[in-house]
């Protein structure tokens, strides 16, 4: 990790965190711990190029909390994390937010709740540290099964996409909550993190990565663990997506419930899914 990419903005001295940092190779990763200490511990991980994950998950985990410990790991280039050159194979990913977790003294078992593009991240955790994750929560999450199906024509496009929006300073179009939940005060941080993050090098990277790191996950096979999956009508995001959702959910011997709605379901859904998730949980063996 050999440069820190910063902004001149003096607008960003505004910002404050809402969590905590760890120090990871001389960068601060943000971490935000909320909810209930004694409760199951749920690791919500944001999908591709969300802002504010601390802000965009708030309509969901507002309604869990009291039930459980919530934990976001905001990966470097996300919410008030460092925006830096890292390593976007997939192994390291899952380290860098492992080793976040550690150095705040946090142990599993965790349920994982990926988000889009971090669905691959949570299986390769589930292959990586079996042992620490008691079940997966998918919402409209990707898997391997997604990603077989991209070419390199997809890949360069989406690269150049982020670069170009970048360059044009298009922040505004990057996707954050519209939700009851935020108040006056995350909106104006939501702002500032809109405008420092979005489309960021760090998301380039990733999406970059995304098919190698996919085939990664897909050659060492599944984990089975419990598993509930979330699935969009698949309007805004890739080809035959709720065919690859269906068929992971064969592959985990999952419950899958699809909703009518956008890619980020918890903006739509959340009252339903907390509920479901509840229940789902509630199911475990052990907790």
């Amino acid at each position: 990790m050999s440069y820190m990419i910063s902004t001149k903005d003096k607008k960003m001295d505004l910002l404050k965190a809402i969590g905590e940092f760890v120090e990871i190779n001389d960068h601060k990763m943000h971490v935000y711990r909320t909810g209930n200490p004694d409760k199951p511990k749920l690791v919500l991980m944001s999908g591709s190029s969300t802002v504010a994950p601390v802000y965009d998950f708030k309509i969901l985990y507002t309604k869990l909390q009291e039930n459980f410990r919530i934990i976001i790991v905001e990966k470097f280039g996300y919410g008030y994390s460092d925006i830096c050159e890292y390593d976007c194979d997939i192994d390291s990913l899952v380290n860098l937010q492992h080793e976040a977790l550690e150095k705040l003294g946090e142990k599993g078992p965790y349920i994982l709740m990926p988000h889009s593009m971090a669905g691959i991240e949570a299986i390769r955790w589930l292959q990586m540290y079996p042992e620490e994750v008691s079940a997966l929560i998918g919402l409209d999450m990707t898997s391997y099964i997604s990603y077989a199906e991209w070419t390199d024509s997809d890949i360069e496009k989406k690269s150049k996409l982020l670069h170009r929006m970048k360059k044009l300073g298009l922040y505004k179009l990057s996707t954050i909550p519209h939700n009851d939940s935020l108040t006056q005060k995350d909106k104006k941080q939501l702002k500032l993190l809109q405008k420092r993050n979005a489309f960021n090098e760090c998301y380039r990277r990733e999406a970059e990565r995304v098919r190698e790191n996919a085939a990664t996950v897909g050659n060492n096979g599944p984990i089975k663990c419990p598993t509930l999956l979330f699935s969009s009508n698949g309007k805004q995001t890739f080809r035959n997506w709720i065919q690859n959702q269906q068929e992971f959910a064969e592959v985990m011997d999952a419950r899958l419930i699809t909703y009518d709605c956008g890619h980020y379901i918890h903006y739509f859904k959340s009252e339903e899914m907390s509920k479901e998730i509840k229940d789902f949980i509630a199911s475990l063996p052990f907790r």
